[in-house]
Order: structure tokens, then sequence, then C-alpha cells
């Protein structure tokens, strides 16, 4: 428009200058009469739009110049992640969908891989996110540097990245190679601020030849970035630091996964995970002493599922609270009914000890439920010491106060040191059963038992031998000293009703006239008990 303006202007000088320069030229020399005002005025006004509509048209032209650039710079940075410069997720599918819907499947082939930092949010927070950053940049340089031609890195956010990597279909091994050098590169430490980092990395790798149908556009690209997600999370889960390849049982598996989360999850609101109890014995009388309660995930499509299924993946999930408090409630209520004399081991899980309120939840369950404090036995595991020692110490301390028992559980399986065990307030020792297991195949295995017998005698901490299956042990446990024991030689763990019952004839329920001291004739493990028993659960 404004170029129009000027050429308009333009045309009308043309004009108008015809008319009024030769009056002025003759006006200046005397010859003639001065030229009409207003033609002289129309003049100057289309020379004054002229220079303002070239000006205003240069200016225009420069502006639009910048735009273009700075469109193009947006777009490129658009497709790009700030901190590392590499290609961001959205770019790196787009640019994926189009190298697989060009790829002939003959000789050229393309292997993408998802690759994830291992325990990242730790370098976060021991280090800080300066430092977490200067990792991600640091490592994507040293992977950008490896990356043969034709290949593309992506940071797909976080700690993830991604690339596609050409390769010969006939040499699928040239993958694998590029993989190790990956996981080789990550092991030298990133240094910042004068600190080493040390970092790990898992890697899933998926092919073109992963996808099914001809047809390679956008979506593929999206299920093959899928395929490679699992891959790396089945590398994970093998112990990270590692690549795999993916295979179709990893997706089974993981689909498998995740319909335990939500059965899981349904399972808890529906009241489907119910308490069964391991009876705990005294090994010199042979007097049942209490239970441990043990969970079942009484599950409406799986059956009955034992906690090595399930505890694992709802302390991933962050259920293991929830679930572990409604245990301890219904536990509470079932332990009512027993002689009063009868003690109720309940096994906590490392992620509940992370709650500072852990302790007062614990209290206030008791306080609901009536359940007096001094049958009660707190489990907690050695991997619990490691994380806050000083929390956990406030912890077993508040629970003490109040009458509560602690018992320091799988005692033998972890890193407990004798200044740990001095300082820790702890009420019991319950020897792992593995090493029960290893007293009726290896001598070793009885010495060692002996001497954490020992150990606890100096410490003036009674013992509780778990996994006893068989008379053999037993007798060889109760020449070691006096100590409790449960396991399968005394039968499987049992749901209430069925405790009720084996208490009831033994007189030893709650409102039972004659049940102090009284000696159980132990049955054998029943068919009908779940499987499984000997499982901890938090």
């Amino acid at each position: 428009m404004t170029l129009g303006i000027a050429l308009a202007a333009i045309i009308l000088f043309i004009g108008t200058a015809g008319l009024v320069l030769p009056g002025i030229v003759r006006a200046w020399s005397g010859s003639g009469p001065i030229p009409d005002m207003a033609l002289t005025n129309a003049l100057l006004l289309n020379i004054a739009l002229i220079l303002f509509g070239w000006q205003r048209y240069k200016l225009l032209n420069k502006e639009l110049k910048e735009r273009r650039v700075s469109e193009v710079e947006a777009r490129r940075l658009a497709d790009i992640d700030h901190l590392t410069g590499c290609a961001n997720r959205r770019s790196f599918t787009k640019a994926l969908g189009t190298i697989l819907a060009n790829v002939d499947g003959k000789e050229r082939a393309f292997a993408a891989l998802v690759i994830d930092l291992d325990n990242f949010k730790q370098i976060n927070d021991l280090n800080g996110h300066l430092a977490g950053d200067a990792v991600l940049r640091t490592t994507a340089a040293r992977m950008q540097r490896l990356l043969p031609e034709g290949g593309l890195l992506a940071r797909l956010g976080g700690d993830e990245f991604a690339c596609v990597v050409p390769y010969h279909s006939q040499v699928p091994d040239r993958i694998d190679q590029f993989a190790t050098r990956i996981i080789d590169m990550a092991a030298a430490p990133v240094e910042f601020e004068g600190t080493p980092i040390q970092i790990t990395l898992s890697i899933g790798i998926a092919a073109d030849h992963h996808l099914d149908g001809p047809v390679r556009d956008a979506a593929s690209a999206q299920k093959l970035m899928h395929k490679a997600d699992i891959a790396m999370y089945h590398a994970k889960k093998q112990g990270k630091n590692r690549f795999y390849w993916f295979e179709a049982p990893m997706e089974n598996e993981l689909r498998f996964r995740n319909e335990l989360e939500a059965g899981i999850r349904r399972g808890i609101s529906r009241g489907e995970f119910v308490p069964f109890y391991e009876q705990q014995i005294d090994l010199e009388s042979g007097t049942l002493t209490g239970f441990e309660m043990l969970a079942r995930w009484q599950s409406p499509e799986l059956g009955t599922v034992g906690p090595d299924i399930f505890i694992p993946i709802a302390e991933e999930i962050g259920v293991i609270s929830e679930m572990s408090e409604r245990l301890m409630a219904q536990a509470f209520e079932d332990a009512k009914n027993w002689d009063q004399d009868l003690t109720l081991s309940v096994n906590i899980s490392p992620v509940q000890m992370r709650d500072p309120w852990f302790a007062q939840k614990i209290l206030k369950l008791m306080v609901q439920h009536n359940f007096p404090p001094n049958r009660l036995d707190i489990e907690i595991t050695e991997s619990c010491l490691h994380e806050n020692l000083g929390m956990v110490r406030s912890m077993i301390t508040s629970l003490r106060n109040q009458g509560v028992h602690i018992s320091l559980d799988d005692f033998g399986t972890g890193y407990s040191s004798l200044s740990q065990l001095r300082s820790l307030p702890f009420d019991r020792l319950k020897i792992d059963r593995s090493f029960i297991h290893e007293m009726r195949e290896e001598d070793h295995g009885t010495k060692l038992v002996d001497a954490i017998i020992s150990m606890s005698d100096g410490l003036k901490l009674p013992i509780t031998a778990e996994g006893i299956e068989n008379a053999e042990v037993l007798e060889a446990l109760k020449k070691m000293g006096s100590m409790k024991g449960q396991g399968y030689h005394y039968g499987r763990p049992e749901p209430a009703d069925m405790v009720l019952e084996r208490l009831k004839t033994a007189g030893m329920l709650a409102d039972s006239s004659n049940g102090d001291g009284k000696v159980l004739e132990f049955a054998p493990p029943s068919k009908t008990s779940a499987k499984g028993g000997n499982s901890k659960v938090s």
C-alpha cells in the first residue's frame, strides 16, 4: 500500500511537473510570469509524498524481513530443547515419522533408542538442580558426539533422551555397539564445581521392523517410541545400567503390571486385602505366644495373591500406607477376640518409615480400636535404618514410650552395625529365614545362627527364628537357647476365622477362663491356607 501511494505520487509528479517546472524556470530567468501557486503546491506535495512513501516502504520492507527471520528462528527454537540444544519431543516425533515413511526396509533400517538417566532425582536432591542441568548438558553433548551420520538426538523431557540411528538391516549388531558405547560414555563422571557426579543409563531399543503393517507415519513413530520405552523400563527392572531390545513379552508384562496397579487400587477401596496370621511359638515350651500378621489379596480375578507380588507395586505407586493401615485396623479388631496374652506382630514398610507422622498414626489406630499397646509388636527391616536414622530413632522411642514393642526384622540380610543395635531401643531380633534354611544344609549356617544368638545375648535382646520348616531344625534351635520361632512346621498362615477356631479349641479366646499358658496341639499345615505363607508384608 505504501509503495502504491509512492507510485501514485510519482505519476502525479510527472503530470504536474510538465506544467509547473517550465513556468518556474521562466520565472527564475525573468522571462515569464510566476506559475500558478496551486499547481506549485501540488508539485511540492507530490515530492513530499514520494519521499515519505519511499522511506516508509523501505522501513516496512526491513521490518517484514526481520519478522521473517524471527519467525524462522521461532520455528527453530520451537523444535529444540533449550537446555541441551537437542531436538525436542515434538520435532523428534515428526522427524521420526518422516524417516519411517521413507525407509525401504530392505537394506537401510532405523532403530529408535530411549535413554533414561538412572536415579536422576537423587542427583538433583544431593547436588542441586544446577548440577542436574550440567549433567544433562554434558550427557547430551557426549551422546551427540557418538551419534553416527544420519542420526538424530532429542531430549524428550526431564532426564529422558531419545535418538534414531540408521543401520544396515543385515548388521543389527551395530546398534548393540552404539548402545554399549553410550553406556560406557556415561561411566565417566561429570565434574560440577569440583565434585564428580557419577551416572548410569538404561536404554530401550526398538527398530522399524517391530512395526506392524506397511503404513509408516507419525502414528507409527509414536508406536515405535512406545516399544522402545517399554524396553527401557525392562532394562531398569533388570538392574539398570544396561540396554534391551524390545520383545513382545515385555509389552504383555507391562500390560499385566498396569492391570495389577489398577486392581490394587480397586482392591484397597473394596476391602480385598485381608490379614492372615502366622503362629509364633515359644520353642522351649511349645506355647503359642502370638501371631504375625501377613497380608493376602483376595482378588476376584486372580484369586489369592501373596505379598511378594503386590507389596513392591503398592510401595511404588504410593498406596502402601493406606493398605497397611486398613490391614492393621482389621487385625486389631481380630486380635481383640484372642487371649489377652497373645501378641500381634505387624511388618512395616520402609516407605512408611519415611512419614514423620508414622508413630502418631499407629497410636491413633490403637486408640480408635481400643487395642492395648503392650500386645503390639512393630517389625521394621534393617533397610529402614539407612534412610534417616534420626527420624527412625525418634519414631521407635515414641512408640516404645507408649508400650509398643519394636523388633528388628530379617536380621542379617541388611547392614546393621553393632553401634546401631546398641543405640536403637529394639526389644527383639528376628533371624532371617534364609539363615534358618541353611542350617539343614550347611555347617556354617548353624555356626552363623549360633553367632547371631550369642551376639543377641550380649545385647540382651531376645530372638525369634523365622522359617522353621521341620523338626530337625526345631531341635537344633532348641539346643542353642531360649527363643521364639515361627514357620511352616507349625502351620501356614491362616485367615481370621480359622485362627478363631484354633483358639476356641485350645480355650485361648478372650472370654476363655482357662486360657493362660495353654499349649496348642499343632495341626499339620492346612491345604486351604494361602500360599507363600513366609512372605513378608508391610
